[in-house]
């Protein structure tokens, strides 16, 4: 293999390696598609990105593509939820919006589980 492959997003490692159309991560078992991992780089920019490739801009309105698993709560937020007003920030692990989400509050959601509504 000659083609240099990008280091893994969540963990930065080296060794990634191509499983069909995706890029995984041997150390930490991440897999994300060749094609958010040039939207990582455009979020370098300052431009975040949707889950569909959609640009985000402050005070959109988003939809929650997965159900997400929250601590300390049964039910966790469902996909489908709509996400009002969001602020886009430079968070921690890859948490680039800031949102208040109704019967969980305040939190913050990454741009790769989102799409643009």
């Amino acid at each position: 293999m000659t083609e240099n492959l990008p280091p893994c997003p969540e963990c930065s490692s080296a060794h990634t390696y191509e499983m069909g159309a995706l890029l995984v991560c041997p150390e930490c078992g991440h897999e994300w598609s060749p094609a958010s991992a040039e939207g990582a780089a455009g979020a370098e920019d300052g431009v975040i990105k949707d889950a569909v490739g959609n640009v985000l801009t402050d005070g959109d309105t988003v939809t929650v593509v997965k159900t997400l698993k929250v601590k300390g709560s049964p039910s966790g937020i469902k996909a489908g939820t709509k996400v009002r007003n969001i602020r886009l920030v430079n968070g921690v692990d890859g948490h680039d919006i800031d949102c208040k989400i109704d019967g969980f509050g305040p939190m913050q959601l990454k741009s790769s589980v989102v799409k643009k509504a």
